[in-house]
């Protein structure tokens, strides 16, 4: 099981922010999915939260950097964030 740092598109920042809402390895990320888990980044005070979080985290779980999602899945995302926003 890899540490959430050694997954691709996570960095140090995104790594602290998931373990802040108790997400601290790659089975719990995969676990959770990419939406369950940017939803509880956003609860954070100055979380960052973003469509490119989301697809950050969507890559990391597919273990691909996060250019290369699938376009219907990388649609899916953007349609579903956008719900969130309005």
């Amino acid at each position: 099981m890899k540490e959430l740092s050694d997954l691709p598109n996570i960095g140090k920042v995104l790594a602290n922010k998931l373990k802040q809402v108790g997400i601290n390895n790659e089975h719990e990320l995969k676990l959770i999915g990419s939406e369950k888990a940017i939803l509880k980044i956003a609860t954070l005070e100055q979380s960052g939260a973003c469509i490119n979080m989301l697809y950050a985290l969507e890559g990391a779980i597919q273990g691909i950097r996060w250019h290369g999602i699938d376009k219907d899945r990388k649609q899916e995302l953007k349609m579903w964030y956008q719900m969130l926003n309005k």
